[in-house]
Formats: C-alpha cells, structure tokens, sequence
C-alpha cells in the first residue's frame, strides 16, 4: 500500500503542491493520503485532479487583503481568513471552486490531521467528514495557534495538526501502508528549534492550556519523529521529499519569487519520488 504523507508548513508547502502537480501530470495515484495544515489543502486538490489549482493560492490568493493580512487580526482576531480561502473561493460557484464531485469518486483514503484545542490531542478527519461546499476539517487542520482564533466544528474548537501530530507516518503505517513519501517544507536535516512555538505558547494557555503544552513541545515532537524518519528512508520504507534550501521563507512568507522557485523544485522532486513509491522508473510513454 503506496502513501504520502504532507507535513503543510503555510506557504512553503508550495513545494508539496508541485510534486503532486507531477504525480498528477503523469497520472500517478497513491493508495492513503494524510494532509497537516496546508497539506491537506494540496491533497483535496490532489484527489480531484485539478492540476494548478494549488499553485494558484500560494501565488495569487494568499497575496490578497481578504485572505492574509495583519489588519484582519485587530478586525477579526484571525490574520488568516479561513473561511475565505476553504469556503468562497472553493465551494460552488467560489473562483476555484473544489472538483467535489471528482475527489468523491476518488478511491484513495484520505485523511486530515487537527489538533482538539481543549485537549491537545491528534484528531484524524476522513472523507466522512468532508462534504459538498463543507471544507471545515481543512479549515479546522490549518487554524494556527495566536494567528487564528480557534476553528469551532460542532461542539469542538481545533488548531492546526502539527500541534500534536507534525510528521504523521506513524498514523500512515498504521492505517496499512508499506511504502511512504513524506513532503516536508524545510530541509530534512532540519531541526525545529521551537522559540517561536514557545513564544506563542505563553499567549494561548490562557484559553487552551493543553493545546498550549502540545505547542511548547512540537519542537521537540518534530524532532523525535525527524529522527524516526531518517532511519526508516535508510531502510527504504519511506522518501523524504525536501527542499534543500527554503531561502529564509517563514509560515507565512510571501514572496512570489522564492515561492515559484519552491514550486518548481519540488515538482523536480516528483520524478524521484514516483521511482521510489513504484520501485522502479514508471512507463510514463503513455501519458
């Protein structure tokens, strides 16, 4: 059983959207994929075959006043409109609207990672929860703590996935998968040095303390799993899909240039990564 696994990172993971736009240019499917934060965004797409589409937000939408903007915090609490960007411009009738029709005909199992606010813990969506015009997990995975106000689903209020499960491949493993590529937005050596998180820490454990826990410690989360991760792909379990230099891009960076730059390398990436998932090169001849 083929999976990926994208980590999301905000607007780096433009380099996740180009090596999906290769899986798709050459008609490539995997059985399971799991999305964090923006991953989950490029996966949807991903599923409904709509090549570019994902593109389109990292280097149009997001530049936008009504997606992104630090007016919109003392306005609204949130910088990030999610409503916009999951909601009026993807639902029908919206400026790029999701192919639900194409990502439910899709068989892959698909799953989307949040973070319960009130309790820190992991919450894993499935298709079950994704209707028509009703992208809230998408919403509810990519809710950055402090840059958002947390997403309220029902009863529940979520933050971003990678709160509590950064690098999902275990939950990947466990739903059945043999062979992994997992698409991270900063360089595979990396390390998290988690000043930031513990910065933003110490403003939410006024509203969400356990949430806030799980935020102090990502960096050491992230890591962990890391580390876990390079030793699967030197046993040849998995393939990280990296960039090799993010160029001093941030969560939130927008910078057209170093993003379409991004973009185009991890497109590159999609070749090694579709020699990895099928064992050998692909017979692309007749795509």
């Amino acid at each position: 059983m083929l999976g990926i696994v994208d980590v999301g990172g905000g607007t780096r993971d433009i380099f996740g959207a180009g090596l999906l736009d290769y899986f798709m240019d050459m008609d490539l499917h995997v059985d399971y994929f799991i999305g964090v934060s923006a991953g989950s965004a490029n996966g949807i797409s991903y599923l409904a075959g709509q090549r570019g589409r994902n593109y389109k937000f990292y280097t149009d939408y997001v530049f936008r006043r009504e997606y992104m903007g630090l007016g919109r915090l003392f306005r609204t609490g949130s910088i990030i409109n999610l409503d916009y960007g999951y909601g009026k411009l993807s639902n029908r009738g919206g400026e790029y609207p999701i192919d639900y029709p194409a990502f439910a005909k899709d068989a892959t199992t698909f799953e989307v990672v949040a973070t319960d606010a009130d309790t820190g813990k992991p919450v894993y969506f499935n298709r079950n929860h994704i209707c028509q015009d009703d992208y809230d997990v998408l919403k509810a995975s990519s809710c950055v703590p402090v840059v958002c106000r947390s997403y309220r689903i029902g009863n529940f209020s979520y933050y971003d996935g990678g709160i509590s499960d950064p690098i999902p491949f275990k939950r990947a493993f466990a739903r059945g998968c043999d062979r992994l590529v997992v698409i991270l937005t900063r360089p595979k050596t990396l390390m998290r040095s988690g000043k930031t998180d513990r910065a933003y820490a110490r403003f939410l454990k006024y509203t969400y303390p356990q949430a806030a826990r799980k935020l102090a410690n990502r960096g050491y989360l992230y890591n962990r799993q890391l580390r876990q991760l390079q030793k699967l792909e030197e046993e040849g379990r998995v393939l990280i899909a990296a960039p090799n230099d993010i160029s001093g891009l941030k969560t939130l960076t927008r910078d057209l240039e170093k993003l379409d730059a991004l973009y185009h390398e991890g497109y590159a990436s999609g070749k090694a990564a579709a020699e990895f998932l099928w064992g050998q090169r692909p017979d692309f001849s007749s795509c």
